[in-house]
């Protein structure tokens, strides 16, 4: 279930509250009794536990378990090797010589 932070417009009061998405907003401050009882918008806190999030596996920055480190050059080669260059080089052609009848 989550937890919903509400303020009282009028008294300044604040309250978490542990509610169901079904349950309806509360809009009475429990401390003044006035409506003005508001949600207010707050930032989602949750925790990914287990192994597979970034958090448990590459925050050291060491390399994943079962697969090879990210390649980091700009040549866009894939296997990680940043000593290939990122085109190959062309074999060069014999020359014709002018004897030669290949026409």
């Amino acid at each position: 279930m989550p937890i919903y932070a509400y303020r009282c417009d009028e008294c300044g009061f604040a309250k978490d509250v542990l509610q169901k998405i079904s349950d309806p907003v509360l809009t009475v401050c429990p401390s003044c009794g006035k409506s003005s009882f508001k949600k207010q918008v707050t930032a989602a806190g949750f925790q990914l536990k287990g192994t597979g999030w970034y958090v448990t596996d590459f925050r050291g920055g060491s390399a994943p378990a079962t697969g090879t480190a990210p390649s980091t050059d700009s040549g866009g080669s894939a296997g990680g090797d940043s000593t290939a260059s990122a085109a190959p080089t062309p074999t060069p052609t014999p020359a014709a010589t002018p004897g030669d009848s290949s026409t």
